[in-house]
């Protein structure tokens, strides 16, 4: 009798998990790739070169491979992605950044 009862509560569960198993999670843990910009980073850039990227909030720095650096305000002003003037911008996507600068091919950089 007793196990006829565990079977029939074990076929009634069954299904009930298998939703459960099947939702998605939306509160999962945040991974490495959705991490945020940290206040300085290093990035190796796809034709080799490195640079470093400071974020200051409302802008960041930049420092190129030659030592030169360039502030970037957030462009829209409310961006904490986007960062631009005149015709240089950093995108920073997670652990990637796309550097474009004026008259030059956009680069892929990874910190």
């Amino acid at each position: 009798m007793a196990l006829s009862r565990t079977f029939r509560v074990t076929l009634a569960h069954v299904p009930l998990l298998i939703i459960v198993a099947c939702v998605s999670q939306t509160n999962a843990p945040a991974t490495a790739t959705d991490s945020p910009q940290p206040r300085t980073a290093t990035y190796t850039c796809a034709d080799g070169t490195r640079i470093t990227i400071e974020n200051l909030g409302t802008s960041v720095r930049v420092l190129g491979p030659d030592g030169a650096s360039e502030d970037l305000p957030a462009s829209p002003p409310n961006q904490s992605s986007r960062f631009g003037a005149a015709h240089d911008a950093i995108v920073i996507d997670g652990r990637d950044a796309l550097v474009m600068k004026g008259g030059k091919t956009p680069l892929t950089c990874t910190r």
